[in-house]
């Protein structure tokens, strides 16, 4: 059975995506720890990190660099946070969020009330900022 994140890359459940290429998807999430806050996911349904082969665990590290350097610009953070954790959908994924205090990086924090056309408008300034 497809995960949540799959039927999200394959168009099945809306989602704001912000990258897509043959091996990796990001997207925003719903319940954000800060504005801007991202999904990098790969296609292959894979549950762990590190159960991904090297070369496609690169290239979800080598997206989730260029998705963190747009958040950093888009919304001027000293930081950009990158957590792998792992527990909330069985299919790999890398959060990375703006970040300006390590309080952020608390999950319990996470907001799931963000408006829709909030995450509308963060989701065009990364689609520019990555351009």
């Amino acid at each position: 059975m497809p995960t949540i994140f799959s039927k999200i890359i394959n168009g099945e459940l809306p989602g704001r995506i912000v990258w897509s290429d043959d091996q990796v998807a990001a997207f925003l999430t719903i319940a954000p720890l800060t504005s801007g806050h991202t999904l990098v996911v790969p296609r292959a349904e894979i549950d762990e990190w590190t159960d991904l082969e090297p070369e496609l665990l690169t290239r979800v590290m080598t997206v989730s660099h260029t998705i963190g350097a747009a958040l950093k610009r888009v919304f001027d953070a000293p930081r950009v946070g990158l957590v792998v954790a792992g527990f909330e959908v069985p299919h790999a994924h890398v959060h990375v969020f703006p970040a300006w205090e390590m309080a952020e990086f608390d999950f319990t924090r996470a907001n799931p009330n963000v408006s829709g056309d909030e995450l509308d408008a963060h989701h065009k300034r990364i689609l520019d900022a990555l351009g």
